[in-house]
């Protein structure tokens, strides 16, 4: 998923560039071009260099303004495409790169801290950690303070959160960062880490729920849910649930609740649609391998909707930072105001693709929502284990060495074209597994394709099913 962008470059004191890497709009870390290259080799010495994209090349003389910002350009599309493999995206090779960069942009020494991480019921869980732990690391010491066990901390993630009255999800920490480090460089007492489960098909919570700490989980996140409108709840439901949780039955309290309509959704913060026409103001919901649209008409009107996961040929996340006399305008120290669209290709009907976008500081956590869907569906229908799936799941690629499920990797995908014919063709059944719906390109100017997810969860659909 694309959430690494080289934003923008500066200076050094010894007159070399660096460049500023963000993750979804807040600084990372600062890299200079020679620690890139250096990063470059050793992923080409340990992985060959057929695999690796290409790296801008080195320059002897000195960048003129318009060549720098070429070199930012073609090292973001670069960032990116080693992200997206799910090779090198996963390998520690590239992550360890980022963690110690961001420590040291940061300025953070490796100590031992106390971080605290919130449970969904506004609990605080305080774990001893070093700031130098990664995100995996620090979801085990709370795994284990919690006294949850091994085989069920797959099942849940560690998610950044901006505190508001329904707690606004920023983003799932990746394995690249380091938690304490993220949280702290924000400075602002509004952002918790925040223990969720993290996976969306509502039959694993029977998994979850055998177990006390992971039933407590559950029940707690479920309650808050509820509490902060995510959850539907009619009177006659609302009576109910009540009695249950009086009697202390959690199970039956979950199992109701699983009934009602958005359980088990991730709610995001109100944003912008150009569906059904542009500039209308809509609350996104992501859950039950959908994107669920509750759209603000011009008329003031309400209208509700949904987009199936299935039926997405294509999406990509775009950024963009607002210039004022050519630089970057709204760029203040550590944060850019970075406009974010997240836009998808949809088969309307049996012979119509059309593109809807929604433009949302959040797009990047939509588009990692949609992929961890789209892998939950291609391993359920592969008949691969959802156990094997989550302990093996890094950021939304998943890495199988079962052989009988073998990972064919997706073709190219090209650009959008409104004029496209044949749609029924472009539809795959479910032939193969894929994890990653983006191919390196070929050449360094081709990047089209690494613009976009491909999606092999897209079935071919027919007249009865619309």
């Amino acid at each position: 998923t694309q959430e690494l962008w080289v934003k923008d470059s500066w200076k050094t004191g010894d007159g070399c560039v660096a460049y500023n890497i963000h993750v979804n709009g807040v600084l990372h870390c600062r890299v200079r071009y020679s620690e890139l290259l250096g990063l470059h080799e050793q992923i080409k010495k340990e992985y060959g260099s057929n695999v690796v994209p290409s790296f801008p090349p080195k320059k002897i003389f000195t960048l003129t303004p318009a060549e720098v910002e070429q070199r930012r350009e073609q090292l973001e599309k670069y960032m990116q495409a080693v992200r997206q493999d799910p090779v090198l995206g996963a390998s520690e090779l590239f992550n360890s790169f980022l963690r110690k960069a961001q420590q040291e942009t940061q300025q953070i020494p490796t100590e031992e801290v106390q971080l605290e991480v919130y449970l969904s019921n506004g609990q605080k869980v305080k774990v001893n950690i070093l700031t130098s732990d990664q995100t995996e690391d620090v979801l085990e010491a709370v795994a284990l303070k919690l006294g949850l066990p091994d085989e069920l901390v797959g099942y849940f993630s560690l998610f950044l959160v901006r505190e508001g009255s329904d707690g606004s999800f920023v983003r799932k920490l990746q394995e690249f960062e380091l938690p304490y480090v993220s949280v702290t460089s924000l400075q602002n007492p509004d952002y918790h880490v925040v223990l969720r489960k993290s996976y969306w098909d509502s039959a694993y919570d029977s998994d979850v729920m055998e177990n006390r700490v992971g039933l407590n989980l559950l029940y707690a996140q479920t309650v808050s849910d509820i509490e902060r409108g995510w959850i539907l709840v009619n009177k006659e439901q609302h009576r109910q649930l009540k009695s249950l949780q009086e009697k202390g039955s959690k199970k039956e309290f979950i199992r109701l609740a699983q009934t009602l309509k958005y359980f088990g959704y991730i709610k995001f913060d109100p944003c912008i649609t150009d569906f059904p026409e542009k500039g209308c103001h809509v609350i996104v919901s992501a859950g039950n391998n959908e994107l669920n649209f509750h759209v603000k008409l011009p008329n003031d009107q309400m209208k509700e909707g949904s987009f199936k996961v299935t039926r997405m040929r294509c999406w990509r996340v775009t950024s963009s930072v607002p210039m004022a006399n050519g630089t970057a305008s709204s760029c203040g120290p550590g944060r850019c105001e970075v406009k974010l669209e997240l836009a998808f290709e949809y088969l309307m009907s049996k012979d119509r693709l059309q593109w809807v976008t929604i433009t949302s500081p959040q797009a990047i956590m939509m588009s990692i929502c949609l992929q961890s869907m789209v892998d939950e569906l291609m391993v359920k229908k592969s008949g691969g284990s959802i156990k094997k799936m989550l302990k093996k799941r890094h950021n939304g690629a998943i890495h199988r060495s079962d052989s009988q499920q073998a990972v064919k990797s997706p073709p190219l995908l090209d650009s959008p074209d409104p004029s496209r014919e044949q749609v029924v063709k472009l539809s795959s059944k479910l032939t193969s597994v894929t994890l990653r719906g983006i191919s390196t390109s070929s050449s360094s100017n081709d990047i089209s394709g690494n613009d976009f997810h491909g999606n092999y969860a897209f079935e071919g659909i027919g007249d009865d099913d619309l």
